[in-house]
């Protein structure tokens, strides 16, 4: 079926600057895209001797979430073909892949869904070929997932600080982003205020409020962690696509690669694009005291 030059390249071992990771439920999740995927099978197979067949294409399930984002599920049965050069012998490989679509638009929904159901379904029967095809990727006794895991989580980190340094400059020339300065002295002129109204009505009270510092302190950790604390369940969606979220300044802000790709998402999510920071971004709802 297959000549000696296919067999060799099926049976390496695979690059691992083809494995894609994401974080799914607090496990990453090692995967190979799609189109990675169809270009290996042309490279190995040939073009023309290969084809796969949509068999089956089902909905699954469809809600809406507390963002009034269209949620849908698809579930898609796709037949693969292999042949040899000659297509005097062929195989056949059948596997199930499922999808899920978050959207504003129901159409968008319904259809994000449906492509992710197929390529994953392609992507399962693929697999069956071997380690090309991500086959190595399910065994978890390997440490190639491990190693893999752990340099993304180093980029991430990475690529995290090396945004909060731009993000000092992006805060000049974007008015949406408040300063953090100004809103501390503004916290501090309040609470001395505060605290010289109630030395003068009170005089008694002096001792109570001989360090105001102290309280200011207690004051600005309050307001820090009620800023810094966000619903990440929210977010999960675009945690799955490999992306992250992060607070700034009283801004929640998308971070990671290929965000134009994932655009849609990113706005199902209500977040609004700033061009001059080139930055997703969306005001932090206020959590009540």
């Amino acid at each position: 079926m297959f000549n000696a030059n296919q067999l060799k390249v099926l049976n390496s071992e695979l690059d691992s600057s083809r494995i894609k990771t994401r974080e799914k439920g607090n496990i990453n999740l090692s995967y190979i895209e799609g189109f990675d995927v169809i270009d290996t099978a042309n490279l190995i197979f040939g073009y023309g001797n290969w084809s796969y067949l949509i068999s089956k294409l089902d909905q699954v399930s469809q809600e809406q979430n507390h963002n009034q984002n269209y949620v849908v599920c698809y579930k898609a049965v796709v037949k693969l073909i292999v042949k040899d050069e000659n297509h005097t012998k062929s195989i056949f490989r059948q596997d199930v892949g499922f999808g899920s679509g978050v959207a504003k638009a129901l159409n968008d929904a319904h259809e994000n869904a449906g492509k992710e159901a197929v390529t994953d379904a392609l992507k399962r029967a693929m697999r069956s070929f071997g380690n090309q095809f991500g086959n190595s990727l399910y065994d978890k006794s390997r440490n190639q997932q491990n190693q893999d895991s752990s340099y993304q989580n180093q980029q991430n980190y990475q690529q995290r600080q090396s945004y909060q340094n731009e993000n000092v400059n992006s805060r000049a020339t974007n008015p949406n982003f408040k300063s953090v300065n100004q809103q501390q002295a503004r916290q501090q002129n309040q609470t001395q205020n505060q605290t010289m109204q109630q030395q003068v009505q009170n005089p008694n009270s002096r001792n109570v409020h001989q360090n105001p510092n102290h309280q200011q302190n207690n004051q600005q950790q309050h307001s820090f962690q009620n800023n810094q604390s966000f619903d990440q369940y929210e977010y999960q969606g675009l945690y799955n696509l490999g992306l992250d979220v992060i607070e700034q300044n009283g801004f929640l802000v998308v971070i990671g690669e290929n965000q134009y790709a994932y655009k849609d998402s990113i706005k199902a999510c209500g977040f609004r694009f700033d061009s001059k920071s080139k930055t997703w971004y969306k005001p932090a709802e206020q959590r009540a005291s």
